[in-house]
């Protein structure tokens, strides 16, 4: 599939805003999560982001066929995964070092493309990941690492991102991509109330305060419907390496909100680490033309 130069650098720039999304969210969500269980907040956030996009794809909905619900409940389960493996992670280990493991996504989306479709990595794009790796570490890594239960959690939730990434690549192009989020997003909405049942001790008798309620609101239509619609329908015009690589700036993002926003402290070693990822971001996009 050949794809001019232009529509791939504006897909790239729309993941870009992805990532923002991501990161400008963490704060609100990181507030909404101290009074309101993770899986009961991650089921009203997916349940509203589902309601939001039945509307959009409405006109749509009659093409869903049997390849759209399979894609969609693959990348749902893919997707819900991640979310479960990095919350218990949570519970084991610190947050910096989920943080960093689940970065680790950036080099494992090339090792399985590559392992699994045979897809062709650029020199430059392997260079990228590596250096983002790097400013990951600076960025977010505060404790050491070891063997244990939570690092393990986070290794697998890494896969399990770089899987939802690396398939979305692949099912976009082949399926209508609002019916492919949508079926994703119930997907996630039922496994999330099945775990919230299950764990917790509240899930739709939840106090409805401001702090979620914003939280909510914001997260289902920007850090939700807006960022897996962009994704998805963007991932058909770039590569799912690139990708990995442009969402690391979600940490980045996260951190000067929280610096400029919430309060928080950055050291130099984070600031390093924003710069290096910043570069490896731009490294992606470089390509060399043939002598």
């Amino acid at each position: 599939m050949n794809i001019s130069k232009s529509l791939e650098h504006r897909a790239d720039f729309l993941l870009l805003t992805v990532a923002l999304a991501w990161g400008v969210t963490f704060l609100m969500v990181q507030d909404a999560i101290k009074n309101v269980p993770v899986f009961s907040f991650l089921f009203w956030r997916f349940l509203l982001a589902s309601v939001l996009m039945f509307f959009i794809s409405y006109k749509f909905i009659k093409l869903i066929d049997k390849d759209t619900f399979k894609y969609g409940v693959i990348l749902g389960v893919f997707l819900f995964l991640g979310f479960a493996t990095q919350t218990f992670g949570l519970v084991y280990t610190k947050s910096s070092i989920v943080a960093f493991l689940t970065g680790l996504n950036v080099i494992i989306v090339p090792f399985l493309a590559y392992v699994l479709f045979k897809f062709h990595i650029r020199p430059m794009v392997i260079l990228a990941s590596f250096l983002a790796v790097i400013g990951l570490y600076l960025l977010t890594l505060s404790g050491e690492l070891s063997f244990s239960l939570g690092e393990l959690l986070a290794i697998s939730c890494a896969i399990f991102f770089a899987l939802q990434i690396l398939f979305t690549g692949i099912y976009s192009r082949k399926v209508n991509v609002y019916n492919l989020v949508l079926v994703q997003f119930f997907v996630v909405t039922f496994l999330s109330l099945i775990f919230s049942f299950a764990l917790e001790p509240v899930t739709f008798n939840v106090e409805f305060d401001y702090v979620f309620v914003k939280a909510l609101i914001i997260t289902a239509i920007f850090a939700t419907v807006y960022a897996f619609l962009i994704q998805t329908y963007m991932q058909q015009f770039t590569t799912p390496t690139k990708t990995a690589i442009i969402f690391t700036m979600e940490p980045v993002s996260a951190g000067f909100y929280g610096y400029f926003v919430g309060n928080e402290l950055l050291s130099i070693n984070q600031i390093y680490g924003a710069i290096i990822i910043i570069i490896a971001v731009l490294l992606a996009e470089i390509k060399f033309k043939k002598t």
